[in-house]
């Protein structure tokens, strides 16, 4: 893996500015994230994921997005067909336990031939969180349902459709954000639940699934275990629950930088990012100032960070070949099932 900064960036529109191929040419980060803003016709998506990795001398760089299906899905008809959000697939697992595993596998396996065809080769997927009443609704129907091992089941499916595809998976947000009460774009929840109930609830399916390739922090503040940091800039939740409890030893990389969750400037953002022990920081929006502050603070991608940053981009694999339309026609026939 050639040299890179630990750090996946965002861009500002469909195709790359003079400004943009200087800056990651000479950053060189480790990856790149697309957002709808990035979204043009089919042939300039791939000429994107092109110039992206040409940019950066790196032919294995990877592509994010985040493409779930609901209401959190960058890529959209013709590109892409609109699916069902996770909670229809747990409402059919509720009715037919097999039924709801496969559809799971299947849209996940869609997404990666939806994405794959384009040039994009990692989703933000599986969303593990654990949603409670009362819980804000940034997670909502994002979620399988509020069944831990549901959850975890689903979710394992979902990590399996992307692999199988092509397509590496992350899960998010580690711990687990479901429980928090407000959206963390917007301001810094704060989970007061016991260190038991979290063990039993919010980790358990990141726990489950602590063999995935990458997964993403979330902007929570957990009081049973640091009420003064979030997730992602404490050292005792990244080191104590999420590398100890939880066993998680894969690429964990931040959620994005840039929200208003977090405190303080880029730079300082970043640096406690990194303090904290995550791998790779996420910046997202794509502003050229923002990105210049986060480069600046990021070190080069080394040591264990540099390992699972390789073992993960070692699990990608050619796709399994089944026939998509064929794949296709079974998944909408699954769906068609929920109540």
């Amino acid at each position: 893996m050639s040299e890179s900064k630990a750090m996946i960036l965002g861009l500002a529109g469909t195709r790359l500015t003079d400004a943009e191929w200087n800056f990651f040419r000479a950053e060189r980060p480790w990856g790149f994230i697309l957002f709808t803003r990035n979204i043009g016709s089919a042939g300039e998506v791939r000429a994107l994921c092109a110039s992206l990795r040409e940019c950066i001398g790196n032919e294995n760089a990877p592509i994010f997005i985040d493409q779930e299906g609901g209401r959190v899905q960058r890529l959209r008809p013709p590109l892409a067909p609109d699916y069902p959000a996770a909670a229809e697939i747990g409402a059919l697992c509720l009715q037919d336990r097999a039924a709801g595993c496969r559809a799971a596998w299947l849209q996940a396996r869609l997404l990666a031939a939806d994405l794959t065809r384009l040039g994009i080769d990692a989703d933000c997927l599986p969303v593990l969180d654990v949603p409670v009443a009362g819980a804000s609704n940034v997670i909502g129907d994002r979620a399988y349902g509020r069944d831990p091992a549901m959850v975890a089941e689903l979710g394992r499916q979902a990590m399996e459709g992307l692999l199988a595809g092509g397509v590496l998976p992350v899960m998010k947000h580690v711990p687990g954000h479901g429980r928090a009460g407000a959206d963390s774009h917007f301001e810094l929840p704060r989970v007061d639940a016991s260190l038991d109930v979290l063990r039993q609830s919010d980790f358990a399916p990141f726990a489950a699934l602590r063999d995935c390739p990458m997964a993403m922090t979330a902007h929570v503040v957990y009081a049973a275990v640091d009420p003064e940091r979030p997730a992602t800039t404490s050292p005792r939740v990244v080191q104590e629950i999420i590398r100890g409890e939880i066993g998680f030893d894969g690429l964990l990389m931040s959620d994005d930088v840039s929200m208003q969750a977090l405190s303080g400037s880029m730079d300082e953002r970043t640096r406690a990012i990194f303090a904290a022990g995550c791998d790779v920081v996420l910046h997202c929006n794509g502003r050229m100032d923002e990105m210049q502050a986060v480069a600046a603070a990021t070190p080069l991608l080394s040591g264990e960070a540099r390992a699972r940053a390789a073992a993960a981009l070692a699990r990608r694999r050619r796709s399994e070949g089944e026939e998509v339309a064929q794949l296709r026609a079974e998944h909408s026939a699954l769906l068609a099932q929920v109540a």
